[in-house]
């Protein structure tokens, strides 16, 4: 039987679960179902893959402390990456401790570096970099190195560290070609396409283009002003101003930007920020509070200037202002830029990961539904939402194998 559970980890650990589950598939001792579990789990069985990581997780029982921790960070894995963020991390804190204690620091780490993947998904950055911070990857196997330095390219992406970024993904391309698993390699590739699609448009003196990440970094690090409709602020290189809770000032801020050096008309200002095709004294008057409002908001920055026909924005020291946009914009961008990640998510999940509520998501979601655009399985609490699937676009598991005698 020893020698049935040490191959069928090591298929595990080569990327074959078919491999795996042939060896153990009518075996249920404990290590059998852990591993029946795992690669299950590698072949996108999720709820099969709980019960037998909770079935392998009884039948080690109390004695077997290590072994019940391996089981729960298995477990916990299979709920990120089916995107079940509400659970407690307490659960994983506590099998860390376990494992760390009884000196199995691979599978410790890769606790770690769940929890991290858990934050990072949350927009919780910091929390998330403090966490990969406080491990050192030079010990670990191929596959966990892969995961460990994804997670590091993840937080300096969005954190518009490009050159971080880059060399993370050469690292974990490094990694990969040392594990030769054709669906870790699928992973690597797929994020060097983040680094390679662009990331943001930019609108200026009536013209439009594409940036790239590093194009975005550097746009964000002149001395060019920035109407930021990604992030709903204007920003300069060493000041910025949110203005994320106040969206007609935003919209009259981004018309002013996309117009400069011109001003633009009281009437086009009135219909785009106001949302109406009737302008009368009283909208006039809204709007010339509006605009004082906005002034106040950029004074650090920008002034905005009455012109004969309506206003334009007059930069305080920068030589030239743009937008800066997402790449295609529509109605529940920020559901469907989760969902790009090609792994399904629950509307509990999304909600929390956007910080809304769960209404709100529910009603984005039955909106792009009808559109096409997203596609739901499951019923009730199981039900899950991802976009179509993309050609060549790949997501894998990250578990490490159960070794016996580790």
């Amino acid at each position: 039987m020893d020698s049935l559970i040490t191959a069928a980890a090591r298929a595990l650990a080569a990327g074959d679960p078919l491999g795996a589950l042939n060896l153990v598939a009518l075996c249920d001792d404990a290590p059998a179902l852990a591993l029946r579990g795992i690669s299950m789990a590698q072949l996108g069985d999720f709820a099969s893959a709980k019960r037998l990581l909770r079935r392998a997780a009884r039948a080690f029982g109390p004695k077997d402390a290590m072994a019940r921790a391996r089981c729960i960070v298995a477990e916990a894995e299979i709920a990120l990456v089916s995107r079940d963020l509400s659970g407690s991390a307490r659960a994983l804190d506590a099998a860390r401790a376990t494992l760390e204690a009884h000196g199995d620091r691979i599978n410790a780490a890769h606790a770690r570096h769940l929890e991290a993947r858990r934050l990072l998904l949350m927009g919780r950055f910091d929390e998330a970099e403090l966490a990969i911070g406080e491990l050192d990857p030079a010990p670990f196997p191929p596959a966990l190195k892969i995961a460990y330095e994804l997670v590091v390219m993840g937080i300096a992406t969005r954190r518009l560290r490009t050159q971080a970024a880059r060399a993370a993904l050469a690292r974990a391309e490094h990694a990969a070609r040392s594990a030769d698993i054709p669906a870790l390699t699928a992973e690597v590739e797929s994020a060097r396409r983040v680094l390679d699609t662009p990331a943001a448009r930019l609108v200026a003196h009536g013209e439009e283009r594409f940036l790239l990440l590093d194009e975005v970094e550097a746009l964000l690090a002149s001395e060019t002003l920035v109407v930021d409709a990604c992030r709903h602020s204007v920003r300069s290189a060493d000041r910025s101003v949110s203005l994320s809770g106040r969206p007609v000032l935003f919209a009259l801020a981004r018309l002013l930007g996309e117009a400069w050096p011109d001003d633009v008309p009281r009437e086009e200002l009135i219909a785009q920020a106001f949302r109406t095709v009737y302008a009368d004294e009283s909208h006039r008057a809204r709007l010339r509070v509006e605009i004082g409002r906005l002034r106040s908001a950029l004074t650090p920055l920008a002034d905005v200037r009455a012109t004969k026909r309506g206003y334009a924005l007059v930069p305080r020291h920068a030589p030239e202002v743009v937008v800066l946009a997402r790449p295609f914009e529509e109605k529940h961008a920020a559901v469907l830029a989760l969902l790009a990640d090609g792994e399904p998510w629950s509307s509990s999940a999304l909600a929390l990961a956007l910080d809304t509520s769960q209404r709100t998501v529910q009603r984005a979601l039955d909106s792009l539904a009808e559109e096409g655009k997203v596609q739901a399985y499951g019923r009730g609490r199981s039900r899950r939402w991802l976009t179509p699937p993309l050609p060549g676009f790949t997501t894998t598991l990250l578990l490490p194998a159960f070794l016996p005698g580790d």
